[in-house]
């Protein structure tokens, strides 16, 4: 499975309907648009997927649809986390993990939890979770970093946690997980418009959410540098660069979301208290989108 989960994963939108229901002949059509596009792996309900705004009943849905699309020819991986580590376990329990290969667990937000606390938290976790886990540091949004020093504690005390999904931004704490993590231990990368440079220092991929609109370029990128072809995958970085920045300027998923509406994949829709892109903004995506 650790292998399985290296190269390119894409946190797959979430597409709504005018009246914000669950457009699942979009999502159909979004999932093949991606695996035909040549993704390692598919995440569901991650940050990207509008997880906080789905209930339990839609996120069982979301992932039907998304393993009916896939036909089993990618592994996936499910978000499961939040801020109250007991109801964590209780949905663990009682969750239907055919066809999911993998658990997406971001780090507890709003409470702030202490060092401590963060590892318990992902070590009650690990004990109650029939599938591997992905511990998913984004203190951007929870409020709190996990250090290196969790991390690396929590991959040597918990054989199914696997890999962490790192967005803190910073360098120095994501080389020192990487230079002092077991082996097999994957780190992988968070933010978009470094992850051709993180898998220069080691890391082993990605979870993307530009891949939703340019599987094929973003994978081929990923590739290319973990072959060591810098060259070749300098120039697509480069390419992409200013789309990637252009998507995250008023926040995710609005920006990606934009620009799956201009490829004809699915509408731009998304729940509040998340707000469309603005046009002005949505014109600067095309702009870049016509230069890839």
């Amino acid at each position: 499975m650790k292998t399985k989960l290296s190269g390119t994963g894409v946190a797959l939108v979430t597409p709504f309907t005018k009246d914000l229901n669950i457009d699942f002949i979009a999502l159909d059509k979004l999932v093949r648009h991606v695996v035909d596009g040549g993704v390692d792996y598919l995440v569901v309900q991650g940050t990207t997927g509008e997880s906080a705004t789905l209930n339990t009943t839609e996120k069982a849905a979301v992932l039907n649809c998304v393993k009916d699309a896939a036909e089993n020819r990618l592994p996936i991986v499910m978000g499961i986390g939040g801020n109250n580590t007991s109801e964590i376990i209780n949905t663990i329990s009682n969750f239907d993990f055919t066809g999911v290969d993998a658990i997406l667990s971001v780090s507890p937000y709003y409470n702030k939890p202490s060092q401590q606390g963060i590892y318990k938290h992902y070590k009650e976790i690990a004990n109650a979770s029939p599938v591997p886990i992905i511990i998913y540091n984004v203190p951007g949004r929870t409020g709190s970093n996990i250090s290196a020093e969790t991390t690396l504690k929590l991959a040597n005390d918990c054989k199914n946690i696997i890999a962490v999904k790192e967005a803190s931004g910073d360098l120095s704490q994501i080389m020192q997980i990487i230079n002092n993590r077991p082996k097999d231990f994957l780190v992988i990368s968070g933010d978009d418009a470094i992850t051709m440079p993180l898998i220069t220092l080691g890391v082993n991929g990605v979870i993307s959410v530009t891949a939703n609109a340019y599987p094929r370029e973003f994978s081929q990128m990923v590739e290319a540098t973990l072959k060591n072809d810098i060259s070749s995958a300098k120039k697509i970085h480069y390419k992409l660069l200013e789309f990637i920045e252009s998507i995250f300027s008023e926040g995710s998923p609005g920006g990606i979301k934009a620009a799956l509406k201009k490829m004809n994949i699915l509408e731009e829709y998304v729940r509040l208290p998340l707000c469309q892109t603005s046009r002005k903004t949505v014109n600067v995506i095309f702009d870049k989108m016509k230069k890839i």
